[in-house]
């Protein structure tokens, strides 16, 4: 680790339905940089960032910011066109990731095994009627399903299906949080995080977080301690925690991504890790999974989120274009 202290400015907040967890994600990496010996500033991401960023001129910006503008690729575009250094993914990676059909698309043609599914569009529904539509998604997918939003995360507006009655209300579920649904084929097997860093000798994979709950893993189970056991390493066999691992991580390359991402697997009976979807803005709450993956191998925090920082800002690391005055 370096002597130098690199000043970071934190992004936590904006506008998405998961406004509240950047808030927490952005407060603990704070915490844990600020006890590394960083200097990190948080900011919201609203009409007053512009000119704090073009004023201040931050060696380093770390979004953890979750949805929408967030993970879309959308604020990486400014902070690339103020030519400012950023933690993460670049634009085009992360609207690859942020679109899951795009990210399980990519990360099929990598080899990494992912559900059948099928995407459509809200208008689609109303276009061709909804009760068609439903009976040959069903004739074609069978039970159970999973139906998701497209974009998102934080499971908001995903419900798992295992009846043809309950499908219409899924329906109207996730579009409640985006226009186009994503329908899949559910896997019933061992729910499992994996989270990969890279501090410059390449990505690696930390060590899955198995995932155990009541009822569906959704919101309020991700976010409120209660209702979800997670168990770091999680519970497989060596041979099964390696290809998790290494599907991980063909993941995080197959997606051009940087830095730090998480990915969301189920290991089928089979023991063949199945591709869910994933994140590259993973949240850093006291509950959140890349931080528990983390402690579980046995780093410190504060080092490990100022080991990305430094590779980060790295005079040989990837630069972003500079605009001309």
């Amino acid at each position: 680790m370096s002597d130098r202290t690199p000043e970071v400015l934190i992004l936590a907040g904006g506008l998405s339905h998961e406004r509240d967890v950047s808030l927490r994600s952005g407060r603990r990496v704070a915490e844990a940089l600020r006890g590394a010996g960083v200097d990190v500033t948080v900011h919201d991401v609203d009409d007053t960032l512009l000119p704090a960023l073009r004023e201040r001129r931050p060696e380093l910006v770390w979004p953890l910011l979750h949805g929408a503008t967030g993970e879309d690729g959308s604020v990486r575009d400014v902070l690339e066109m103020l030519g400012l250094r950023y933690v993460g993914a670049g634009p085009r990676a992360s609207r690859c990731a942020w679109s899951k059909p795009v990210a399980k698309t990519l990360a099929s043609q990598a080899g990494v095994a992912t559900p059948r599914f099928v995407t459509l569009p809200q208008s689609l529904f109303r276009e061709l009627g909804a009760a068609e539509v439903l009976r040959t998604v069903l004739d074609s997918l069978g039970l159970p399903l999973a139906v998701k939003p497209s974009r998102g995360g934080s499971a908001l507006g995903v419900t798992l299906v295992r009846s043809a009655e309950d499908l219409p209300r899924a329906m109207v579920s996730c579009f409640a949080y985006g226009d186009t649904a994503l329908i899949e084929q559910a896997v019933d097997g061992t729910e499992v995080a994996v989270s990969v860093v890279d501090t410059g000798d390449g990505p690696r994979a930390l060590p899955a977080v198995e995932i155990v709950t009541e009822g569906p893993y959704d919101y309020d189970a991700r976010y409120f301690p209660g209702r979800t056991e997670y168990f770091t390493p999680a519970g497989l066999d060596p041979a099964t925690a390696e290809r998790v691992a290494a599907a991980a991580v063909d993941v995080h390359r197959a997606l051009g991504l940087r830095h730090l991402s998480r990915t969301d697997l189920l290991v089928d009976a089979d023991g063949v890790p199945q591709f869910i979807d994933v994140n590259t803005a993973p949240g850093m709450t006291e509950t959140s999974l890349l931080p528990q993956a983390a402690v579980a191998d046995g780093l410190d925090l504060g080092s490990l989120y100022r080991s990305i920082v430094e590779i980060a800002v790295a005079p040989d690391g990837e630069h972003v274009p500079v605009p001309s005055d």
